[in-house]
């Protein structure tokens, strides 16, 4: 269990990899041999990707607003379903798991992914639609960062992604797929994620910075800015 739940802003922590978000459910790692793109999305979504660089994007289910690949500078590997992986020096671990608490009957299959890089274990829980099973607690053990879907509609709504959240117990907590003023699609705001869980909302940052010496001891939300 999350036994105490802080916050503390974004630029506190300094370290050698960045987490970006570009908007939805959308990130850019860099690390110091590789950066990776998480569900990049089309132009009709309502934020501007740009044309960010990546060696690695991955694909948690292939909804047009989560696997528009194409938008990806440079030539990177797509991975696009459970497995493992290794690219440059990025061990990869995807996870099948359900668009929907239905078995996949209604929306299909969602691929959670581990991504460590430069000793940190971030987890892209993509459109997880579902609490964890006891057999996909224990696959996604021991995570640094946790990518956590909050606003419901296609994907966990605030209750279900705080349930996760303690099936999980990350040290650093992102949400993302919430409503934003910019975001063409009807999800819950982050705000019921953060009412939850207890705590007042944060001001958001432009980015993280994180290596395994500067985590915190214990679980905190960081908003960030797309």
């Amino acid at each position: 269990m999350v036994s105490s739940l802080t916050v503390r802003p974004a630029c506190d922590i300094f370290g050698r990899m960045d987490i970006n978000w570009l908007g939805h459910s959308c990130f850019r790692l860099r690390g110091k041999q590789a950066a990776i793109v998480t569900d990049p999305f089309p132009p009709d979504l309502g934020y501007t990707l740009g044309k960010p660089t990546a060696d690695i994007v991955t694909i948690s289910h292939q909804h047009h607003s989560h696997s528009y690949d194409e938008g990806i500078g440079g030539e990177p590997k797509i991975i696009n379903g459970p497995g493992e992986y290794e690219i440059k020096g990025v061990l990869i671990i995807g996870i099948a798991t359900f668009h929907d608490a239905d078995g996949g009957k209604e929306k299909g299959k969602n691929t959670v992914y581990l991504i460590e890089i430069d000793g940190i274990t971030v987890c892209h829980l993509g459109d997880l639609g579902h609490v964890l099973t006891a057999e996909q607690v224990e696959e996604i053990d021991d995570v640094d960062v946790l990518l956590l879907p909050v606003g419901g509609g296609a994907t966990i709504n605030a209750s279900t992604a705080a349930e996760v959240l303690r099936q999980i117990e990350p040290r650093v907590v992102i949400p993302m797929h919430y409503k934003t003023p910019v975001l063409k699609r009807e999800l819950g705001p982050v705000d019921s994620f953060l009412k939850e869980m207890g705590i007042e909302q944060p001001a958001s940052q432009p980015k993280i910075s994180l290596n395994p010496s500067t985590l915190p001891l214990s679980t905190q939300v960081f908003l960030l800015d797309y």
